[in-house]
C-alpha cells in the first residue's frame, strides 16, 4: 500500500524528528516508534550513520502492516539530498530554503518540505511543493500558523521546533497539518502507542479501503 507522505503526515498528526547518537539507536527509535503505530519517522543529518539508519528502516512495516514512511530532515545540500534518496528516503526535508535539495527532488520526483520562517520563504514552499515546514515554530507560536494559513489556505504546514507533546492540539487547530516533535515523547510502549492512537486521523481512500 502506497500513500503520499502528505497524506500519511496529515493523518498522523505528530512527526517524530529524530536525532540520535548513531545509527543503531536511530534505528531502535524508528522501530519503537513504527511499533506504537506511528508510520512516519523524520531522521536527520545531524545523526552520525545517518544513511544507514534510512537504509535500514525504510524496509520496515508499522504495526497495522503499512510500509513505514521513513523521511529524512535537516537536509541542506545536493549531495545529502541524492544520498537520502539512494537510501530509500521517503521525502526530504530542509530547516530553511534549500535551492539544491529543491532541484534534485525535482529532478527526481521526489517529495520535499522545505523549511522557512518569514512569510515569504514560506510561500516559496508552498508554491513549490504545496508543504512548508515552519521553523524554528516555537517563536511565532501557534497564532503565526494560524495567520499563514489565513492567506495560504491550501499550504501543508508542519510546525517545528520549541513544541511540547501536551501543545500539539493547539497547533493542529491553528492550521497546522501536523506537528514536528523532536523530544518528550513516553518511552513506555503502552503510552506511546496511546500517543499517536489518541492524534491519528483517516488517511488516504487505499487505507480506508483496507480498514487500516
Amino acid at each position: 500500500m502506497s500513500c503520499h507522505p502528505y497524506e500519511a503526515m496529515a493523518a498522523q498528526r505528530l512527526l517524530p524528528v529524530l536525532r540520535d547518537a548513531d545509527a543503531d539507536r536511530a534505528v531502535r527509535r524508528t522501530t519503537a516508534l513504527l511499533a506504537a503505530g506511528c508510520r512516519v519517522v523524520e531522521l536527520t543529518t545531524s545523526t552520525p550513520g545517518w544513511a544507514e539508519a534510512v537504509a535500514r528502516t525504510a524496509p520496515l512495516a508499522d504495526a497495522h502492516g503499512r510500509p513505514a514512511l521513513i523521511g529524512l530532515g535537516t537536509v541542506t545540500t545536493a549531495d545529502q539530498a541524492e544520498t537520502a534518496l539512494d537510501a530509500g528516503a521517503a521525502f526530504l526535508i530542509s530547516p530553511y530554503p534549500a535551492p539544491e535539495v529543491r532541484a534534485v527532488a525535482g529532478r527526481r520526483g521526489a517529495v520535499f518540505v522545505e523549511g522557512g520562517f518569514t512569510p515569504a520563504e514560506i510561500a516559496s514552499a508552498v508554491r513549490a511543493t504545496g508543504a512548508a515546514k515552519v521553523f524554528p515554530a516555537h517563536v511565532g507560536g501557534p497564532r503565526f500558523i494560524r495567520s499563514l494559513k489565513a492567506v495560504l489556505p491550501e499550504g501543508l504546514f508542519v510546525p517545528t521546533g520549541g513544541i511540547r507533546p501536551a501543545e500539539i492540539r493547539e497547533w493542529l487547530a491553528a492550521g497546522a497539518t501536523a506537528v514536528g516533535i523532536g523530544g518528550g515523547l513516553p518511552e513506555d510502549p503502552a503510552e506511546l502507542a496511546a500517543v499517536f492512537a489518541d492524534l491519528a486521523g483517516p488517511c488516504c481512500t487505499g487505507c480506508a479501503a483496507a480498514g487500516r
